[in-house]
């Protein structure tokens, strides 16, 4: 799972990128590289759960997996349920924020 994650945020890293490039290259209106703001975020929050080995999704939904692939486990202890899940809004929270810092440096950049 954690291999997956970092793969999330590779290809979103390699996306904004190559988006930002692509907007440049075309001469598009600055405005719209506020649009890299979603594969920013995505990348972020795929690096985020990758370096917290904490999976975002499994947290929010109050699921775990500790054995085999593809068996979930249902998490019944409610402080830890409220504990993933207040994880899984500070993994949202701060890839959203690191999103929209890259889209904001990259609308103010000169090109």
């Amino acid at each position: 799972e954690i291999r997956r994650r970092q793969w999330v945020g590779h290809i979103g890293a390699a996306a904004t990128i190559i988006g930002f490039i692509l907007l440049i290259v075309i001469g598009a209106n600055p405005l719209w590289r506020l649009l890299l703001f979603f594969p920013a975020a995505a990348s972020a929050s795929g690096y985020l759960q990758a370096i917290l080995h904490f999976c975002a999704g499994f947290g929010s939904r109050g699921i775990y997996n500790f054995g085999p692939l593809g068996r979930q486990e249902q998490v019944t202890d409610t402080d830890a349920l409220r504990s993933d899940r207040a994880m899984s809004n500070r993994i949202g929270l701060g890839a959203a924020v690191i999103g929209l810092v890259v889209a904001v440096i990259a609308l103010l950049l000169p090109l």
